[in-house]
């Protein structure tokens, strides 16, 4: 199936301390990806009446769609009707959260063109308001998860913009993010960093 952003352009999909290291011993991923773990985390926040947050939904136009049989259809082509902003957003202790997650197969570092400029700048927005603001940064090949805070994100990007380098190694984001380790309930507990970052927990 072919969905396209609002432009046109084709939808291409990236793979995607409390010391500033670690928060609790690893357990192994069992497969699952950046997306699927953080939605059955947020789903163990919900249940156990922590925090309030979702996967944002994306508004998609279906343009072309095959019927090979009666009882089925098959989209062939889509269109997001507008830009995505961030993945996920919520409410957690009175602050407004609102974060991004990717992944990456880059052993050494973290390629920026994961991004897209509209998701920095409303990241940028998010930040100016006073939210919280981070992303989940997954690296697939050593299974490892970091937050990092967003304004640690923009030198990087406006950087890039300017013409210079492209990522941001991974040396940078162990020292100025926390690795958050894969656990069993919930998968990967992010909200121990922002307690620690932002509650002084």
């Amino acid at each position: 199936m072919m969905i396209r952003y609002p432009n046109g352009q084709a939808y291409v999909q990236t793979t995607t301390k409390l010391s500033q290291k670690t928060i609790n011993p690893n357990y192994s991923n069992r497969g699952m990806t950046l997306e699927e773990d953080i939605n059955e985390s947020n789903l163990y926040y919900l249940t156990n009446g922590i925090a309030v947050i979702h996967k944002k939904p994306t508004p998609v136009q279906i343009v072309s769609v095959d019927y090979p049989k009666r009882s089925a259809a098959v989209i062939k082509e889509a269109y997001f009707k507008q830009q995505s902003t961030t993945d996920y957003n919520g409410v957690y202790r009175g602050k407004y959260i609102d974060f991004e997650a990717k992944e990456t197969k880059n052993k050494t570092s973290f390629p920026l063109q994961n991004f897209h400029e509209h998701q920095i700048e409303h990241m940028k927005a998010v930040v100016k308001q006073g939210g919280i603001c981070f992303v989940l940064l997954r690296f697939t090949n050593s299974d490892e998860v970091f937050l990092l805070e967003a304004k640690h994100l923009f030198p990087y990007w406006d950087e890039s913009i300017k013409g210079g380098r492209k990522s941001i190694p991974k040396k940078i984001i162990e020292t100025i993010g926390y690795h958050v380790p894969i656990h069993l309930h919930p998968r990967i507990d992010y909200l121990k960093v922002i307690d620690h970052l932002y509650f002084n927990q």
